[in-house]
């Protein structure tokens, strides 16, 4: 795990009086963990620098990425509300094992928590919950495909379990690539996000290159 960072040692794409974006480093908790590790996390550094900062999403450990925290309980209700009801367009970009077949496409299959080996989730047509994938090719090499990936829904795990499910695992993956070679991380970025302004309703949008 990456050692706690100061925010100012952090990507800080925005700071309003209602929210701020961060990127997130690959490693890095986003919200308290367990132990000594679970101490160390994005939420604890934004909120240092922004005391009224509360959490409203996440992103895996392994993911990097942007991240939005509102500012105050009126900012945090109204954003809590856009991401459960997929008011929040986010784009990831991601490497994965192999070549799809075609430029585009869509993964429709149920996620469940794989209670014996937990966090691991599976695939599950009779207890899973619907959940959905766009995908589109960026760009293509001999042994792996880049992808922009467009969750319509937001389960846990969702982008490494569907990509798995269908036989290209995400690069540097600890818990679905058989084994996790080829990268010496999550090859797991978000990228893009667009939303509307809490408080003053106007359209947001921003941007951050993969670093891989």
């Amino acid at each position: 795990m990456l050692p706690a960072l100061p925010i100012d040692e952090l990507e800080v794409l925005h700071a309003d009086a209602a929210l701020v974006v961060v990127v997130k480093p690959a490693g890095l908790l986003a919200v308290p963990g367990r132990g000594d590790e679970g101490a160390h996390h994005l939420a604890g550094r934004v909120q240092a620098a922004y005391p009224d900062a509360r959490v409203v999403h996440r992103l895996d450990m392994a993911t990097s990425g942007l991240m939005v925290f509102a500012r105050g309980a009126a900012a945090h209700r109204l954003l809590s509300a856009a991401f459960a009801e997929r008011r929040v367009a986010k784009h990831y970009v991601a490497v994965v094992e192999g070549q799809l077949a075609g430029e585009s496409g869509e993964i429709a299959a149920p996620l469940a928590a794989d209670w014996p080996n937990r966090p691991r989730q599976v695939v599950d047509a009779l207890h899973g919950k619907p959940s959905l994938t766009r995908w589109r090719v960026l760009a293509r090499a001999a042994d792996a495909t880049r992808l922009a990936l467009e969750p319509l829904t937001g389960r846990t795990h969702q982008l490494r379990v569907h990509l798995q499910s269908v036989g290209h695992p995400i690069r540097g993956d600890a818990l679905y690539a058989p084994p996790p070679l080829r990268a010496p991380r999550l090859l797991l970025h978000a990228a893009r996000l667009a939303l509307t302004h809490p408080l003053q309703g106007t359209a947001l949008a921003f941007e951050s290159p993969p670093p891989f």
